[in-house]
């Protein structure tokens, strides 16, 4: 009886320390994709502000060409 008892809880053991690997397992790949979600997050705002700095200087060089023109127009 005593041996048949051990040998569930043996079982029953390994068995869990199959979920807690399958676990780690999944922590460790989650952990791997949440830093490469966070290195994409940070390149994608860097190239953000890229953008929004070349947005910038385009809208200010229209905004001079415009200026020009009617300048021209007036004086011309």
């Amino acid at each position: 009886m005593a041996d048949e008892s051990n040998s569930t809880f043996e079982h029953e053991l390994k068995r869990l320390e199959k979920r807690v690997d399958a676990l780690v397992q999944v922590c460790d790949k989650l952990q791997d994709e949440n830093r490469s979600l966070k290195q994409r997050q940070d390149s994608l705002t860097a190239e953000r502000a890229t953008l929004l700095q070349k947005n910038e200087q385009v809208r200010a060089r229209v905004e001079a060409m415009i200026g020009r023109l009617k300048a021209m127009e007036q004086g011309g």
